[in-house]
């Protein structure tokens, strides 16, 4: 399965949010989206996602473009977890998690998608809280809770068959966890690469970016400015330009190789 964008963008009230992007996405790869406040990341996101239809170009799915296909193909195929996830409905956290295969998955049975709820919750770290209801969750906890529901979406199109799981998009999935929850959270990322799916994240730490991901796309003004491994990308010339940083601020990673920032050189110079 591959998820590609061919020359796509997306323009409201004359200006262009984004343009020109072209990107191909695998499974097996994760891919972090960086880029400075307003560069156009969330947008390229929810253009790969096919919830937000391009207004130039193409998004594809397997070089068949993404609006041909059913909802439930859709859903079958990939799964977002949003920034925002407004919720004022109750139900607690195992109904809510077991809705994510819904429609992926109309041919499970209830019980079934039930249990598969509870083992999500249980890799999310919240097995403990299922009967709760969500609205009693903290701002992290229910941030989990609705990535467990979108690994729901995935796994159960997928439930007792050798194929593998589509493309798992997240919006800042770490912005509201502690340090810990940081590491399950792309943990669980990567382990769903691992498992055959692919993984696109936009994320706004640097560090997490290039320790985690196999690719790093940066947005610039609403265009891939550039693309490759984190070695390759995260460069001083890259981080002055892009992000405004002092020549010199990023480094390399002697055990990993991999580059990374120090926030302490940026204030005590």
């Amino acid at each position: 399965m591959k998820l590609s964008l061919r020359n796509a963008g997306w323009r409201v009230r004359g200006k262009d949010i984004v343009h020109g992007a072209s990107l191909d996405f695998a499974p097996g790869q994760l891919t972090a989206i960086i880029g400075p406040n307003g560069a156009g990341k969330s947008t390229l996101l929810r253009l790969v996602s096919g919830l937000l239809p391009a207004t130039s170009g193409d998004v594809q799915l397997d070089d068949v473009p993404i609006t041909t296909f059913s909802s439930a193909r859709l859903a079958a195929s990939r799964a977002m977890l949003m920034q925002d996830f407004p919720l004022r409905a109750q139900f607690t956290l195992r109904e809510l998690v077991a809705m994510g295969g819904q429609i992926s998955a109309p041919f499970m049975s209830a019980p079934v998608r039930f249990e598969l709820a509870g083992k999500l919750l249980e890799r999310v770290g919240l097995a403990a809280f299922a009967e709760r209801d969500v609205m009693d969750l903290s701002g992290g906890e229910r941030q989990r809770v609705h990535l467990a529901r979108v690994l729901m979406q995935l796994e159960a199109a997928v439930h007792g068959t050798d194929c593998p799981p589509g493309f798992l998009l997240l919006d800042e999935p770490i912005s509201a966890q502690d340090l810990s929850r940081q590491h399950l959270v792309l943990n669980l990322a990567r382990a769903h690469a691992t498992s055959g799916g692919g993984v696109v994240l936009v994320i706004h730490d640097l560090n997490w970016a290039a320790a985690c991901a196999d690719r790093i796309v940066v947005m610039h003004e609403g265009s891939i400015y550039a693309q490759g491994a984190p070695e390759q990308v995260l460069t001083n010339a890259l981080a002055s330009h892009v992000f405004g940083l002092e020549e010199g601020r990023v480094r390399m990673h002697v055990g990993s190789g991999k580059p990374y920032v120090l926030p302490h050189d940026m204030i005590y110079q």
